[in-house]
């Protein structure tokens, strides 16, 4: 024992030492004074990601997630210790290089998130071709004062450049055996950074960065440099798999599907067998405008008049990830899901689909697709080719002029007249056709609001002032808001709904065909927008204080909930029948086309999602983010947390059960997509990507 203590004595002593001679030395002052470049590196490059977090995730856990300052910390010290290898004139250059690389991450990353609720990917910048097309969506609706803030790192580098300039800075000698030493001791720092951080790790977290399909788990969890990292590895993986990984995705792929069972009769079973199918494609639609008025007018009258007379889905999801319209278009045909990386319109056009166009063809349907817009936009010219369509009317084929535009191109009004005119011949020519249309004007950023047509979104009511007479007061409510604008745009499209079953009617059209109505995705508007909406005070035209008693919470889940858009199955001589009616049963975009398939006669037996009529209360929808709800439970995967929808608890078993449904449905989706498995084996070329 007194060995032991006197061995500790020592060590005291050594330490007290080593203390008393760097203050002596002033060595930490020195080693500021001579590192100065390399510690702002640092410090900037993990505030801007610091900085990322609070913007796109603003929760403590997220924003002072130890996990991520750890990972971003060790990224950052590690890239800036190869700086030391250069002379310390180049280092300058060095630095400011990879600061600005690291800030345009955090840019690019923070612009992105606004819009699609989601981190970047490499694989999107084949995207940046249509940027030019929906600019002002871009400018007006996505590009915030926020994301300029990141751009001060590499002003700050500048400027602590010019002033190490004056102090002579850069013209002191370092032998190459120093620098060695110093790139050697800060690499080994950043090393011991990431052991740690390693060591923070669970399995969990490790199989959800392989998957990559939880971008805010990672981001929180792994830091956005680390994300950025494994997303160019994720980004190239299908080249690399497509030559490797084939054999074991077909043998899951194959395996999946033989244990499932699906019952493939009901009572709607061929309910609509032989009928023409109008699909429309109904931009930026969200349920919750329906059954809403201003001043006692109605957003939505058409919409609310098909909910009453046909078939609504009023439990319907859309599971878009980053390719937004062009994902609904992919899943609402084809039953599957978005790819993990990039998208299939885009990324893997060329693969086999079984799609409802490509079904309804074998059984002798005409079929055709309808856009006013570039045919080329998310490459729809090839992949509406590869599911199946006969014939794309794409904006060559339509008279466009500057007093028909809104947004970003044909009116939705002056689409469907337009539009009438060529259904008439394809019905005239063809004894079944299958039709989508797609509207646009509809679309963010929302503000042609002087097109739109009179629809005032504000509160107006009569008073009694202090000489007792009435008079109409008006409050600004949502004026001038862009979920004002919002609805004043959804009730213009709405309105051109109406004019075109009107027009469909007129000439014939409605006799012995169904009309199919689904919005793509929700409109991406923030939750700020819907939380003054529900909380606006007439009194100062403000938002409620939190602590008012007629304040109403509107939290991220019931925002999420809240993003559900329209189904709607309506003939004109449907009202009363046992169709007429509302399924209230949650339902995803991937179930559409198997209940679809069953009502018109067709089946996919790789379908992902099913007849809702069959699964009824027992569905289950899986969204790419890996987040997924039930009738019971909205399960959030990034924070590993869920909000009962009965007011129960949910077993752990039950969460654990529908996670794995959630991961094999996510990867076999991928899998079909990335690896043609849909086409026979031996016609698969494994070359290509």
């Amino acid at each position: 024992m007194k060995r032991i203590k006197n061995g500790f004595n020592n060590l005291k002593d050594k330490v007290k030492k080593g203390i008393k001679s760097v203050k002596n030395d002033h060595l930490i002052e020195k080693y500021f004074k001579e590192n100065i470049l390399f510690i702002v590196f640092i410090i900037t490059g993990v505030i801007n990601a610091s900085l990322l977090r609070s913007f796109c995730m603003p929760t403590l856990d997220s924003i002072f997630s130890i996990q991520a300052i750890l990972a971003d910390t060790a990224v950052v010290i590690t890239i800036g210790s190869f700086g030391y290898l250069l002379k310390p004139k180049h280092r300058f250059a060095y630095y400011i290089t990879f600061n600005i690389i690291l800030t345009a991450i955090c840019t690019i990353n923070s612009v992105y998130y606004t819009y699609y609720t989601s981190f970047a990917s490499l694989s999107m910048l084949s995207l940046t071709q249509y940027v030019g097309e929906v600019g002002d969506a871009v400018t007006e609706n996505v590009i915030q004062l926020k994301d300029l803030i990141f751009i001060i790192s590499p002003i700050i580098m500048f400027v602590l450049n010019r002033k190490l300039k004056k102090q002579n800075y850069y013209k002191r000698i370092e032998v190459r055996s120093e620098r060695k030493k110093k790139c050697f001791a800060t690499l080994i720092t950043g090393i011991c950074f990431a052991a740690i951080f390693a060591l923070t790790l669970t399995p969990t977290d490790v199989s959800r960065l392989v998957k990559q399909w939880n971008k805010e788990y990672i981001v929180k969890c792994f830091g956005i440099y680390v994300y950025q990292g494994n997303d160019v590895i994720s980004t190239i993986q299908p080249t690399i798999n497509s030559m490797f990984g084939y054999d074991e995705a077909h043998k899951n792929f194959t395996e999946y599907f033989e244990k499932r069972e699906e019952t493939k009769t009901n009572e709607y079973t061929n309910v609509f067998a032989g009928k023409n199918v109008l699909v429309i494609h109904a931009e930026s639609m969200q349920s919750n405008a329906i059954g809403m008025k201003f001043n006692g007018q109605e957003v939505t009258p058409t919409l609310n008049k098909l909910v009453k007379e046909g078939m609504y889905f009023s439990n319907y999801y859309s599971q878009v990830s980053v390719g937004t319209s062009s994902d609904a278009e992919l899943t609402f045909n084809t039953s599957l899901m978005p790819t993990k990386s990039g998208t299939a319109f885009v990324s893997y056009s060329d693969r086999k689909y079984i799609s409802t166009p490509s079904l309804l063809k074998e059984k002798g349907y005409y079929t055709f697709s309808m856009h006013a817009n570039n045919a080329d936009f998310w490459n729809r010219r090839a992949m509406h080719n590869s599911l199946g369509y006969d014939r794309f009317y794409s904006k060559a084929d339509y008279e466009i002029t500057d007093d028909n535009i809104i947004g970003l191109g044909l009116s939705d009004k002056e689409f469907f007249a337009q539009s009438i005119k060529k259904l008439e011949k394809i019905d005239k020519k063809y004894d079944n056709w299958y039709g989508l249309m797609i509207m646009l004007s509809n679309h963010t950023p929302f503000s042609d609001t002087d097109k739109y047509g009179e629809f005032p979104v504000d509160i107006k009511e009569t008073v009694t002032n202090e000489q007792g007479q009435q008079e109409e007061v008006i409050h600004p409510y949502l004026e001038g808001t862009k979920l004002g604008n919002y609805y004043k745009s959804y009730h213009y499209a709405d309105e051109a709904l109406g004019e075109l079953i009107d027009g469909l009617d007129e000439a014939g059209l409605l006799e012995d065909t169904v009309l199919v109505i689904y919005g793509d995705h929700d409109a991406r508007i923030s939750r700020k927008e819907y939380n003054y909406q529900n909380n606006y005070d007439k009194e100062t035209d403000d938002i409620l204080d939190k602590n008012d008693e007629n304040y109403i919470e509107y939290d991220s889940y019931q925002y999420e909930l809240g993003r559900k858009v329209p189904f709607i199955i309506w003939t004109k001589d449907m009202k009363g029948t046992k169709l007429n009616q509302e399924v209230k049963n949650v339902m995803g975009m991937y179930d559409a086309m198997p209940t679809l398939g069953n009502m018109f006669g067709f089946y996919n037996q790789y379908a992902l999602g099913h007849d809702i009529f069959n699964i009824k209360e027992n569905n289950i929808v899986v969204f790419p983010n890996g987040n997924w709800v039930t009738n019971k439970v909205y399960y959030n995967s990034q924070k590993g947390e869920y909000l009962s929808l009965v007011n129960e608890a949910i077993s752990e078993e039950e969460i654990k059960n529908n996670n794995t449904y959630a991961t094999e449905l996510l990867d076999v989706s991928n899998d079909i997509i990335v690896f043609d498995l849909l086409k026979p084996k031996e016609e698969v070329n494994l070359d290509k990507e």
